[in-house]
């Protein structure tokens, strides 16, 4: 295929489009890569269908973009790549990624992005939808927009809790994993480093408490935003094939696998890209 065939198709106005004309199994040209990037940036996530993607152009495609994360904290990995996160779900082994989620904020510095490769898909079911934090911010009142200017929220490892506590007789290892690691300060409206658009940066994965209230009163207001982040308006639901692969500004959105093929088998692979290239070499010749 030539860079001629790339085209790119929206799927709503606020988020998700369908990329296709390009063979994701072998070295893409500068151009295309630079192509992908822009669709990344105007669409928030794109979707490649009927990619035959091999765990080496998996990692390769990724490195087009930044560096790579370091090996997961909690899920395992593809055998012989440790940065690609395998998600394999059944009846035995449930997911825990059905909720709204924006991955690993967590860390003081969470990642740009994440691409996502379908390896095997259940009968039905399985779909992930996405939701736009642009949209998410812009459609607030402006006295919301006011108050939550200067508000700054804690992140910790939140539903990853879990995985340090069922079976547990005691918080031994909870304690370890949270002294690992630790918790993060991030403000609660952002600004993009690309498009400086502002959007919400909350999801009820991680964030646990808004800086300067208390309890009660942060509960109250995560509770308005992540219920008023849920709405389909802002989303896009994408139903899933075997070689199917999606890629998404972990910036500015958040996710949520759906859990409804029990007790069927999804498997995933998940690479998830550190920094944004691209946006720092901008960054580095603007200041030059």
């Amino acid at each position: 295929m030539s860079d001629r065939d790339f085209t790119v198709s929206p799927l709503t106005t606020a988020i998700g489009a369908e990329i296709s004309g390009v063979d994701l199994s072998v070295t893409l040209t500068a151009a295309s890569q630079d192509r992908i990037y822009k669709a990344l940036i105007d669409h928030l996530v794109v979707f490649f269908r009927d990619q035959d993607m091999t765990p080496e152009r998996h990692m390769a495609f990724a490195q087009s973009f930044g560096d790579l994360d370091e090996p997961h904290p909690v899920y395992a990995h593809v055998p012989g790549f440790d940065r690609i996160v395998m998600l394999a779900n059944d009846a035995s082994n449930p997911p825990d990624t059905d909720g709204w989620h924006t991955d690993l904020t967590f860390k003081q510095s969470p990642p740009f992005a994440s691409i996502l490769v379908a390896r095997d898909v259940p009968p039905t079911g399985g779909d992930t939808i996405w939701s736009s934090m642009y949209a998410a911010y812009d459609a607030l009142d402006e006295h919301m927009k006011a108050h939550l200017a200067d508000k700054v929220a804690v992140h910790d490892m939140g539903d990853f809790r879990n995985s340090f506590t069922v079976g547990e007789a005691d918080t031994g290892r909870l304690d370890a994993a949270m002294q690992r690691f630790g918790s993060a300060l991030h403000n609660v409206v952002q600004v993009h480093p690309v498009t400086g658009r502002r959007f919400l940066y909350v999801n009820e994965g991680f964030t646990q408490h808004i800086v300067g209230m208390t309890k009660r009163a942060s509960n109250r207001l995560l509770a308005y935003l992540l219920d008023h982040i849920d709405r389909p308006e802002y989303q896009v639901r994408f139903k899933w094939q075997a070689g199917s692969i999606a890629m998404w500004d972990n910036r500015c959105t958040q996710h949520y696998a759906v859990s409804d093929y029990m007790p069927h088998y999804r498997c995933m692979n998940r690479i998830t890209v550190v920094n944004d290239r691209r946006a720092r070499a901008a960054g580095k010749s603007a200041a030059a």
